[in-house]
């Protein structure tokens, strides 16, 4: 299903749930919705919930909010597209992508600031990519991004896959893990990439939403 706009119909959600997906209008709409929503923390075990998850249970991590995002940006006639963001020694990240006057910008859902928006100023996806490269670091200060997959075009999938499955939509995950990735840096330059400092370490551990105590 190829369509430029998802009626609610095509997507199988209530009208109540087409609503919210409406009123998100403008990528900026979106993040700040993204924003608003509690992180998923998984406390019952891994999730990657559909969009219709996403809305009841009003929390989503990375895969969840670029999913939400997608539909979104669908509904308003924008491909649901997503970005693969691989890392090592890490966890790997997925964005939502728009084009505004032929660049890329993108939509990303996140407890830490640091690898949220991207203003629609990248002339290619590679260049988008590689603005997540200085951010992205793990505990130990060491920067970790290293390839990027994508666009991948969620209408490749039926919305009962990935909008409103009542379980988890591992299909869409899998698949973004297989597809070929680009490569970032050369494994000389990953070996010259140099650790964070003790400030930049204190701003990577800023967090909006805590996990919560069990």
């Amino acid at each position: 299903m190829r369509k430029r706009y998802a009626r609610c119909e095509d997507l199988g959600l209530t009208r109540a749930e087409f609503a919210v997906l409406r009123r998100l209008s403008t990528p900026e709409k979106i993040q700040d919705f993204l924003n608003a929503l509690p992180a998923n923390f998984e406390i019952g075990g891994e999730t990657c919930m559909s969009v219709r998850e996403v809305l009841r249970r009003r929390r989503a991590h990375c895969i969840e909010g670029a999913m939400l995002a997608a539909c979104a940006l669908w509904v308003h006639g924008e491909p649901p597209l997503l970005l693969d963001l691989r890392a090592v020694r890490d966890y790997d990240h997925v964005v939502a992508l728009f084009r505004r006057a032929g660049c890329w910008g993108a939509i990303s859902k996140t407890s830490p600031p640091l690898l949220r928006w991207r203003d629609p100023v990248y002339r290619s996806l590679r260049e988008l990519a590689i603005s997540y490269l200085h951010e992205y670091a793990n505990n130990r200060g060491q920067k970790t991004l290293r390839s990027y997959a994508g666009p991948f075009d969620l209408r490749r999938f039926d919305p009962k896959l990935w909008v409103t499955n009542g379980k988890n939509c591992w299909d869409v995950g899998e698949l973004l893990d297989e597809m070929r990735h680009t490569p970032l840096v050369t494994k000389r330059q990953s070996r010259m990439l140099r650790l964070r400092d003790a400030m930049e370490r204190k701003a990577g551990a800023l967090l909006e939403h805590r996990r919560p105590r069990t």
